[in-house]
Formats: structure tokens, sequence, C-alpha cells
């Protein structure tokens, strides 16, 4: 058993709120909690407008799933969300 842990950099220029970012966050993150099972969560630059930092982990059976499902996801994120993706960070421990 692996865990796949996928990690995203966001801008977001329009955000002149903590509560316009929040309605993003949540959105994002009920999206990629329903569509994939995954663990989601907002893992840093709390207190920043217009940067957001999301995360999502999942236990998978081996590699090729982790990739498979990072794959899925990051294109999931970079389609249904408006906010620019400035990185990506993909972990399998």
């Amino acid at each position: 058993m692996n865990i796949a842990v996928v990690t995203f950099r966001l801008h977001a220029p329009w955000v002149h709120s903590l509560k316009e970012k929040r309605m993003i966050v949540k959105s994002l993150i009920a999206k990629l909690q329903n569509k994939f099972h995954v663990s989601a969560a907002e893992t840093d630059e709390q207190d920043t407008h217009q940067i957001i930092v999301v995360s999502a982990a999942a236990i998978v059976p081996h590699n090729a799933m982790a990739d498979s499902l990072m794959d899925e996801i990051a294109a999931f994120v970079e389609a249904n969300c408006e906010a620019v993706i400035l990185d990506e960070i993909r972990e399998v421990r």
C-alpha cells in the first residue's frame, strides 16, 4: 500500500478577501472529495488572499495507480478551477 499526495499552488488574482478565497477553496475541496473519494484540504497560505494551496491524498495499492490518480486529479483541477496552477507537487510514500 502506498499513499499518493498531490499538492497544487494556485493563483486567483481577482480574489480580494479571505471570504472570496474560502468560497473557491471549499468548492474545490468538495468537488475533489466527491469525484475521487480522496482526503483534501487547504494546506498552506491560509491568510493570503490570492494564493491557494490545496492537497489531496489517497491510499493506493501500487505506484501505477498513484500516477494515474494524480494525473486525473491534475486534469480535473485544471478544468474545474478558475485559478491558475502555479505549481504541482506529487509524492508517493
